[in-house]
């Protein structure tokens, strides 16, 4: 039996980890968390029986712990009680699903509480990855990523000599936008940038794959978690979503991964790790599909977000951190209906031309970089604004 934690049980990845759970009596909750959507976190406490629930936002947590007062669960709040369900003594793995930089602080404490992590927000490794990696190391942790593509690239890796990696082959679907020119782009409403035609993901993400920041991300996160350099990662486009990232060896060989698209795969993976265990799906590849494969480079002259992306993460120090939050702030004022689709690409730009570069040597230093890019973006976004 193995026992875990998991920050964001609401969300989509959270409500996907929990299907694996349902589907393998050697998985055990202990621990939820969410933000402040209780009605789902109380059908959550009434089905898996956590032993400790944590909700964010302080006054839905006095209303969850009135609604499940007929229960032995423990409920607790704020960011005290995110950091209580991430070092809960009886998890240990902790599935670190919450969206922006919330997820950093209970990342790290669960790492010094010496619990495995099954990594799925982005943002704890593109602001803070030296951090993250160095101190799983000296606490003998393992991180294990959640996200499709990182996990297709460890399971790529599984038996060989990482001396021998020539090449980080990222694959991206291309999202709804594939393809398109700027000037196609200039309209694009909100409705739009939501239809991915391969993945069901959550607001953020789908936009972030709509505009490829999603993949500049990942670019960053690559070379933290897998320790190769900015200049032998690549990114190409995979528009079926079946090949979900390679492995180029010196050799000349290329190892890859393929599978359905199905974000259960490489959470249960993470989870179940070094055991494969069968499809939550039960269904399989459909071999006729792979006849008709496709792999295309990106436009990455419409597509500013990649070039963007590498620029940030060669830069170090905490470049990355700006990138990811002005990224964020122009995301929130597309959504708001304040900017167009392309002032995403130029907001993020134009924080990115006027960031001075500071190094990064504790959470603090996170969290003031972060603050000051989104005052750059919201400067920049006032001068976008439609």
């Amino acid at each position: 039996m193995k026992n875990i934690s998991i920050l964001g049980s609401t969300g989509s990845i959270g409500t996907q980890t929990l299907d694996i759970v349902r589907a393998n009596d050697d998985l055990n909750v202990v621990a939820i968390a969410a933000g402040s959507n209780i009605k789902k976190l109380e059908e959550q406490i009434r089905e898996f029986h956590p032993e400790i629930v944590c909700v964010y936002n302080e006054e839905a947590a006095l209303n969850l712990k009135n609604a499940v007062k007929d229960t032995s669960v423990k409920v607790v709040a704020g960011m005290d009680g995110l950091i209580e369900a991430a070092v809960y003594e009886k998890a240990q793995v902790v599935v670190t699903a919450f969206v922006g930089m919330i997820g950093i602080r209970p990342t790290l404490e669960a790492i010094k509480a010496g619990k495995d992590i099954a990594l799925a927000n982005k943002e704890t490794l593109v602001t803070a990855g030296h951090i993250v990696m160095s101190m799983a190391k000296e606490y003998g942790v393992k991180i294990l990523p959640v996200d499709s593509e990182h996990s297709a690239i460890f399971q790529s890796m599984l038996g060989q000599d990482r001396k021998g990696i020539h090449k980080l082959l990222l694959t991206a679907s291309g999202g709804p936008f594939f393809g398109k020119t700027r000037n196609e782009l200039a309209h694009v409403t909100l409705k739009d940038a939501l239809k991915h035609p391969t993945w069901n993901m959550g607001l953020k993400v789908t936009l972030d794959s709509a505009t490829m920041f999603n993949k500049g991300l990942e670019v960053i996160e690559a070379h933290w978690l897998f320790g190769v350099d900015y200049d032998h990662i690549q990114v190409v486009v995979q528009p079926q979503s079946l090949i979900h990232s390679m492995v180029e060896y010196v050799d000349g060989s290329i190892i890859a991964q393929i599978g359905n698209p199905d974000m259960r795969l490489p959470i249960q993976f993470a989870l179940t790790y070094p055991k494969r265990l069968p499809s939550p799906s039960h269904e399989f590849v459909d071999w006729s599909r792979l006849a008709g494969i496709k792999i295309a480079m990106p436009d990455t002259r419409v597509f500013r977000s990649l070039g963007l992306a590498f620029e940030a993460g060669k830069d170090g120090g905490d470049t990355a951190a700006a990138f990811n939050a002005a990224n964020e702030e122009a995301v929130r004022a597309f959504i708001q209906e304040r900017i167009s689709f392309l002032s995403i690409f130029d907001v993020t730009e134009e924080v990115l031309n006027h960031w001075k570069r500071e190094e990064i040597h504790s959470i603090e230093d996170i969290h003031a970089a972060d603050a000051r890019a989104r005052f750059m973006a919201e400067e920049a976004i006032k001068k976008a604004e439609l």
